[in-house]
């Protein structure tokens, strides 16, 4: 019979959060992948959005003309409602909705928690013991809400024909906007205020102001608060590159988490010039479907 040293098990109580909080991380990301895999025998995965069809090489609608790919992804389209955590989106009722939000959880978890880790670990070197899990809980009470704003909207767009059964755009309009509006946001003063408290969290104040938990988990408020302030455009993206392409999860996930590790504004602003190309783009190429546009276009190109 082995007996642990006081020092292992010093050791295992400092790192377990850190297990924890990475299990949360591995359980968005599995959840997400098990929705892609489960639709890929199902659907046209161009559908999901930009990038997606990568994933057609394991399907039947690899190689076909896409005329007749928009016909069997309209044939198959009840098939991929039926796939894990996919909500029906049409007529959607509370069970709907509860999938919905679930699936935006599993993207925070995903996306947000792996930007929050620096700002938990500081906080776990400085405090140690478990209040770190009550910090996490203050952080992830701010995306929750946010989960629940972004379901609504999403359950509105769907109700309105904005949005795709595939939760794809149905209107250029849509991403467009979506993408300039985070454009420049990016070189607003809010981003830049709110990215700065990310980057630089004032635990020394945390750590003296109040009872610990009380504390902590007003710490973990402010902090959700200051990386939504910093994030959210960048999460709306979501709606305009398809919300369930988990390439554009990664990307904009890998995005967010440099963002807070770099230490200049350029960084900020590189993005938003990337973004601004990208709007600029997507209303050259759709000119024809928007008239005003079309007008403005032909005497600017």
């Amino acid at each position: 019979m082995s007996v642990t040293s006081p020092k292992t098990d010093l050791q295992l109580s400092y790192r377990l959060p850190y297990i924890v909080l990475g299990g949360a991380v591995v359980l968005g990301w599995v959840y997400l992948a098990a929705m892609v895999i489960d639709m890929i025998s199902r659907m046209d995965m161009g559908e999901m959005g930009p990038g997606m069809e990568l994933f057609n090489q394991f399907n039947m609608f690899q190689g076909l003309p896409e005329h007749v790919r928009v016909q069997l992804a309209s044939l198959c389209l009840p098939l991929a409602q039926e796939a894990f955590g996919m909500p029906a989106l049409v007529n959607m009722g509370l069970y709907d909705y509860f999938l919905l939000f679930v699936m935006w959880f599993m993207m925070v978890l995903a996306m947000m928690l792996p930007t929050a880790m620096p700002m938990l670990q500081t906080y776990h070197e400085a405090r140690g013991g478990k209040a770190i899990y009550v910090v996490a809980g203050g952080y992830l009470a701010i995306w929750v809400a946010f989960s629940v704003v972004a379901t609504v909207a999403q359950g509105v767009l769907h109700e309105l024909g904005v949005m795709s059964p595939m939760m794809m755009p149905v209107f250029s309009t849509l991403t467009i906007t979506t993408v300039i509006a985070a454009a420049i946001y990016q070189f607003t003063p809010a981003k830049q205020a709110c990215l700065d408290r990310c980057r630089t969290p004032n635990v020394a104040l945390a750590l003296h102001s109040g009872e610990q938990k009380q504390s902590a988990f007003q710490f973990g408020i402010e902090q959700g608060l200051y990386c939504l302030g910093c994030c959210w455009a960048l999460m709306v993206l979501m709606f305009a590159v398809g919300i369930m392409n988990i390439i554009w999860i990664a990307l904009l996930g890998l995005i967010m988490t440099l963002e807070k590790k770099s230490k200049t504004p350029f960084t900020s602003y590189g993005i938003g010039i990337a973004l601004l190309l990208w709007g600029g783009a997507n209303i050259y190429f759709a000119r024809a479907d928007l008239p005003l546009i079309e007008v403005l276009g032909d005497r600017l190109f």
